[in-house]
């Protein structure tokens, strides 16, 4: 019954789909140009041969994909729902691998985008499940495998009022690969089967990429100590700038380079901080913020700083990607919200590379011990990054898994 409403609504949902959309075409949430493969029409042609089509809501979850997506030895589609993941996967993509916008899960939508792809397997990564997109991918033969599965605490109770639903999304999967022990256990207790126990595929993505020209250019800028805020979100940069200003008493001419989540927020970060900006071509200055609201170079700021505070964990949920500046050996300062990553910050503290912060006044304490003894955060860095150099072949094991279930 909850399936047959899920489908009914979707189909009843078209008209504000439509308005939603194009308030967000009109807000800059959607690229305007290719708004149409939200409604299911391809924007390319379909390549001839095998292909696997990998969905990642955004760009974590794209990013930690791609090593699967390299090591897969055949044609493969890749879509997200964002327009950021989507710029990227311009940048990172592999030759034998092209993007999409996801299509709405609106029944007409999604079956018109199947219709042009054809997919021979669709990976869905971590927890990006729609119903309606599972249900026509299962009638029309499609099989279908979750990797790097997660499942909160909260979201497992609330799919447990509805145990027949669960079993229906999460029973077809010919394979689920599990981040965690605890979401195998969650998994397995919604009805889920052949749930893989394989590690995180996080724990496996290949380091941030960088410019060295431009590395090099803004050491060269760089007149004294910094250190990194990345990632932040809206209401997290006033505290950053808030600690920054606690620093100068003791560093006058310290540059805390800060990363917005969002590049697009770059000019409402800038004015708070009354910050130069570098998509701007405005170079750093000693004792200011630095707004770095460019897009791609997270992996360019992380060599530059010697540790990292990671946003959306003081006033957000979640947390980003701790293992990104770890793999880099930059010790890592965070807030209480690490939900999204609660393994990779047990092991970083494990090491004593994890600081872990409430507000401004403890994020200025922490990244001031730091700079007081730069030789302690080197250490440590290299501890963060031993902890998740552990050599392992998961994704090759993934696309191996994927391959066989293309191929049958």
């Amino acid at each position: 019954m909850i399936a047959a409403a899920y489908r009914a609504a979707g189909f009843m949902a078209a008209p504000g789909l439509r308005w939603l959309l194009a308030r967000r075409v009109a807000r800059g949430k959607e690229d305007a140009g290719r708004v149409g493969e939200r409604f299911g029409r391809a924007g390319l042609p379909r390549p001839v041969g095998r292909l696997v089509w990998f969905h990642a809501a955004s760009v974590g979850e794209m990013l930690s994909v791609l090593p699967v997506i390299q090591a897969v030895g055949c044609e493969v589609l890749l879509t997200t729902g964002t327009r950021t993941s989507a710029r990227l996967a311009e940048q990172r993509l592999p030759a034998h691998a092209r993007h999409q916008f996801v299509p709405l899960d609106h029944p007409s939508w999604v079956a018109a985008f199947l219709a042009h792809w054809r997919p021979d397997a669709a990976v869905f990564v971590e927890s990006e499940l729609w119903p309606g997109m599972l249900d026509i991918c299962d009638a029309r033969g499609i099989p279908r495998l979750l990797i790097n599965a997660r499942i909160s605490v909260r979201s497992a109770r609330n799919w447990r009022c509805v145990p027949g639903f669960a079993r229906r999304v999460l029973g077809p999967f010919r394979y689920i690969h599990a981040q965690s022990v605890a979401d195998a256990e969650n998994l397995r207790a919604l009805g889920a089967s052949d749930v893989l126990e394989w590690g995180n595929l996080k724990f496996f993505a290949p380091e941030l990429p960088v410019d060295a020209a431009a590395l090099a250019a803004l050491r060269a800028a760089l007149p004294g100590p910094c250190w990194l805020a990345a990632s932040t979100h809206p209401g997290e940069e006033a505290l950053v700038l808030q600690a920054h200003q606690a620093l100068l008493a003791a560093y006058p001419g310290l540059v805390t380079l800060l990363v917005p989540r969002h590049p697009e927020r770059g000019a409402e970060v800038a004015q708070l901080c009354e910050a130069p900006r570098r998509s701007l071509g405005e170079t750093p200055q000693p004792g200011r913020v630095y707004v770095a609201d460019t897009l791609g170079e997270l992996g360019l700021f992380f060599r530059l700083a010697p540790f990292a505070f990671l946003g959306n964990s003081l006033l957000g949920f979640g947390g980003h990607n701790l293992i990104e500046p770890a793999m880099l050996a930059r010790p890592v300062i965070a807030g209480p919200h690490v939900e999204n990553f609660i393994e990779a910050a047990a092991m970083l503290r494990a090491a004593g590379a994890l600081r872990e912060v409430a507000d401004a006044p403890t994020l200025a304490e922490a990244a001031g011990n730091w700079l007081a003894v730069p030789e302690q955060a080197q250490a440590l860095g290299l501890a963060a990054q031993a902890v998740f150099q552990a050599q392992g072949d998961l994704p090759q094991r993934l696309a191996r898994l994927i391959l066989d279930c293309a191929l049958a």
